[in-house]
């Protein structure tokens, strides 16, 4: 089929998308462009079907290239892409939570999806492009999928901007990323990815309102393509019932489930237990099944899901009975504590029912921000949260290979939530390092360690303008009921039909996302469970608050020590000295950091404070401008000519001592008054037009 180009006037530019078949042994690809950014979609499916699933096995990966912001980055010695980025996974994730509720639950083969950025044009971010190509990708592929899906980005200063730059993108109240998919109800939500400057949930609101229109429009382009150039869907064969063998699975189930449930809900010691958990049930049933072959297991499998589902659907939905007995709008029991850590700069430990997150913080030098050399990032950063989830935490035995991107993903959503109460550089100069440990985790862990963090900085002592909490929100539905569930837990999370995620202050929304395991949200679900959020949220900072109300007036005393002054940019050569002399020197000797800025800013960095007053002096002596009139009482002799003594007066600074000026009598030779090493009281007389001092020793005496 020829190449065509099909086109859409939306936000401030025209999106274009190109059917040409650049990757011919894809099972779908595409190219679309917007501005200048440009990506690359494909998808394959794998040929044979797997044997052995207990998920579904999608991968989606979108992929930075350097070329595309035309710059040659990356480690000197391979100057090629390696690891990818935090942005990049990020990215990766923000797509496949919105791609993978819209495939068949009984796909059982591998799909990839790789999202390449080809060109960048330092202005539309790749994101929603990337969503949108891989959307269409997969639905003109041979792919069985039930989309399409599209998303749009948001800003607000003034007014809300629809596909904002990265400059409107951070001055504006918030930054979001809604996507949808269309029905029978009109466009629903199925993934949001936002953070904000305690922005109020009517902003939120309204941003939802104007993105659904957007929204139609690019999947109205997709559904358009797709008639024109899209293959027909492999079709997936249907599992044949077997009523004899659902009937023996489910005598077996008879009674099991929902004790077994509850049992999972509560994790408290799970070693003294004698009720069996929902993974122990299934393990028995593969145990009584055992001589039955891999389908038949894989059918038992389904039967299972769909009892444990069918159970805790009914009792949510009629009798308003969750597995732990908790209400609907119940927050779990609450645990607060800091200062648990005795020599580290600041800790916070923050439980909520079984949930309990340890948040370490670190404060360091300017010198320590981490630097960052993306396609999209590029420069400093001062602020990291970091978020660790070990095998222990859910009491299981696995290999330890690394931070994975669930773990890059928890610990951005906290940093987004935290960043903006933190204070300027200018009011707090220190490098902000948080590391949350989850020892136990029964859901939401990701709210707790945002909780978690916000107590560490106050426990640091660290000037923040609020205290950030967050909280978990799920939703049961058959599709015309629904209920919506505050808190949720391990169970509620895994046989429920959303993962909503909000986070802020008690004046607004600081971060928030969305997940859905159904078609998507209607705005009624989405205002009430953000309005539920808040008051769950408040709740939560008011139990905070109990035990700190505010950050600590002092940092620990083992917390180093910054002292932050401003010299004129061509004083910066003499403090650092021919080759780094001068300013090496008085690391050494005084164990401090040292960072100076293009625009003269310096900032001192000392394990404690009298070591960095000391160097601080020292540089301050070098930048020092010396007056005519001065006395310097100890002036070091450190050379001498026939005609006079070269005196130092101040690091680095120096003047010179005539022969007429070393004494009220005449003096024949120099070494007559004074030698090398000797220290002297000396009078500024004179600064000439070449910035020369001329000092006296018989001045200084009288």
């Amino acid at each position: 089929m020829e190449d065509k180009i099909f086109k859409l006037e939306i936000g401030p530019k025209t999106l274009e998308v190109n059917t040409r078949n650049l990757a011919r042994n894809a099972n779908g690809s595409i190219l679309v462009k917007y501005g200048d950014t440009t990506v690359l979609a494909t998808c394959v499916m794998s040929k044979k079907p797997l044997e052995k699933m207990d998920f579904f096995p999608l991968m989606v990966e979108y992929s930075e290239r350097y070329y595309a912001a035309g710059k040659i980055l990356g480690s000197r010695f391979i100057r090629r892409e390696g690891r990818p980025t935090d942005e990049a996974i990020l990215i990766s994730r923000i797509i496949d939570r919105t791609l993978r509720p819209l495939f068949p639950t009984n796909l059982n083969r591998e799909v990839q999806i790789v999202i390449t950025c080809l060109s960048w044009d330092g202005e539309n971010d790749p994101a929603t492009l990337g969503l949108f190509a891989a959307s269409l990708s997969l639905l003109i592929s041979d792919i069985p999928w039930n989309g399409p899906t599209a998303a749009v980005r948001l800003s607000k200063k003034d007014q809300v901007k629809l596909f904002p730059n990265y400059q409107e993108r951070e001055e504006g109240i918030y930054d979001l990323i809604v996507a949808g998919v269309d029905s029978e109800k009109g466009v629903l939500v199925n993934m949001i990815e936002g953070q904000a400057k305690e922005a109020s949930e009517q902003d939120i609101f309204e941003a939802f309102d104007l993105a659904k229109p957007e929204i139609k429009k690019l999947l109205d382009l997709q559904k358009t393509i797709q008639k024109e150039i899209g293959k027909e869907k492999i079709k997936i064969a249907e599992r044949t019932a077997d009523q004899n063998f659902e009937d023996k699975v489910k005598e077996f189930l008879a009674g099991k489930v929902e004790q077994a449930m509850m049992s999972s809900a509560s994790k408290n010691d799970p070693g003294d237990s004698n009720e069996l958990s929902l993974s122990d049930l299934k393990n028995e049933l593969k145990e009584f099944l055992k001589d039955q072959d891999q389908d038949k297991l894989n059918y038992a499998s389904e039967i299972f899901e769909k009892e444990v589902e069918k159970t805790f659907e009914g009792n949510i939905l009629k009798n308003e009975r969750r597995p732990d007995g908790r209400g609907l709008d119940q927050v779990r029991e609450l645990s607060c504590e800091v200062g648990l850590l005795p020599r580290v700069h600041g800790c916070g430990l923050f439980s909520r029912g079984e949930t309990s997150s340890l948040s370490v913080l670190t404060l360091g030098a300017p010198g320590d921000q981490k630097l960052m050399d993306g396609m999209e990032v590029r420069g400093k950063k001062r602020f990291m949260h970091h978020y660790n989830f070990l095998p222990y935490c859910t009491g299981e035995v696995k290999p330890m290979r690394g931070t994975g991107r669930r773990e890059v993903g928890h610990g951005m959503l906290g940093e987004k939530a935290i960043l903006p109460m933190l204070p300027n550089i200018e009011e707090f100069p220190y490098t902000i390092r948080i590391v949350s440990e989850v020892l136990s985790s029964n859901g939401s862990s990701s709210m707790a360690s945002t909780c978690a963090a916000s107590l560490a900085l106050m426990d640091a002592g660290v000037p923040i303008k609020r205290p950030v909490a967050g909280i978990a929100m799920g939703l049961v539905t058959d599709g015309e009921n629904y209920k919506i569930l505050t808190d949720i837990q391990g169970p509620e999370d895994h046989h429920g039909h959303m993962d909503f995620k909000v986070a802020g202050t008690k004046d607004g929304v600081n971060a928030i996302q969305l997940d859905v395991k159904t078609l998507g949200l209607t705005k009624q679900i989405l205002e009430e469970t953000m309005t539920k959020a808040k008051k769950a949220r408040e709740t939560i900072l008011a139990k905070m608050q109990s035990i700190i109300a505010e950050p600590r007036k002092e940092l620990s005393k083992y917390a180093p020590r910054i002292f932050v002054f401003v010299i004129k940019p061509d004083k910066i050569r003499e403090v650092i000295g021919p080759g780094g002399k001068i300013i090496n020197e008085i690391i050494d000797q005084c164990n401090v950091s040292i960072d100076i800025e293009d625009d003269g800013k310096v900032f001192i960095t000392g394990e404690n404070e009298e070591s960095a007053k000391k160097a601080l002096e020292w540089v301050k002596n070098i930048v020092r401008e010396v007056q005519v009139g001065e006395i310097f009482p100890e002036g070091k002799v450190v050379r001498i000519l026939d005609f006079g003594a070269f005196v130092e007066i101040l690091p680095g600074q120096d003047g010179m001592v005539h022969i007429s000026q070393l004494a009220d009598r005449r003096v024949e030779k120099v070494t007559d008054v004074v030698n090398i090493g000797d220290t002297i009281p000396v009078k500024v007389i004179s600064i000439d037009q070449q910035g020369r001092i001329n000092l006296s020793l018989k001045e200084a005496k009288k």
